[in-house]
């Protein structure tokens, strides 16, 4: 079963932040520059996990993974947007 994650990160140093940004490009598609939603199984979970902790420095720079339940449930709606819409979202999820 695949799991739609949000993935946000806080990267100190510009280098890192890069190969953050460049690995993720791997997994996920960016939803704004520090927040990317990846669409994983577990194993594909755990190799993320494990590449992006092998780029980070683990007392300055944080990664987190935001579960958002199997891709095709309550995943589909979990995100809302103000202002520019979200493409993947139905168009009905654009009102507030």
């Amino acid at each position: 079963m695949r799991t739609t994650y949000i993935v946000s990160y806080d990267i100190k140093h510009p280098k890192r932040l890069r190969r953050v940004h460049k690995c993720l490009l791997g997994w996920g598609d960016p939803l704004q520059y520090s927040v990317f939603k990846c669409t994983l199984t577990d194993s594909e979970k755990l190799k993320l996990q494990l590449a992006l902790k092998a780029l980070i420095h683990q007392r300055q720079d944080q990664v987190l993974l935001i579960d958002l339940g199997p891709e095709t449930g309550r995943a589909l709606t979990a995100v809302s947007a103000l202002g520019t819409p979200y493409p993947a979202l139905p168009r009905q999820a654009h009102i507030l």
